[in-house]
């Protein structure tokens, strides 16, 4: 998965995402929520020092720059447990 920066105003709602140098403005409003992490899938024990079971998620409808006439992008964001950033889990043009 693909690092992004998310910047976000005072109160820490997503305004923009930086992905591959571009950077898309948030159209309307983020949608946030935790996932189950599946660790038992890949290993046998929970990692050490990994005291979460959950990823947080950000959904968010996104323009390419400041330009009002771009096609909304829906972007999937997972945060990385470890440095705390995110990583674009999935990116969908929505098509009118």
């Amino acid at each position: 998965m693909e690092y992004v920066v998310v910047k976000t105003a005072q109160d820490g709602s997503p305004t923009a995402v930086v992905s591959n140098g571009r950077e898309w403005a948030v159209g309307a409003d983020a949608v946030r929520w935790f996932e189950r992490v599946s660790w038992w899938e890949a290993q046998r024990r929970m990692p050490k020092g990994l005291g979460r079971v959950d990823v947080e998620v950000l959904q968010v409808q996104v323009r390419l720059g400041h330009n009002p006439h771009s096609a909304l992008t829906t972007m999937v964001l997972e945060r990385d447990g470890l440095g705390g950033g995110w990583r674009l889990r999935e990116a969908v043009v929505d098509v009118a």
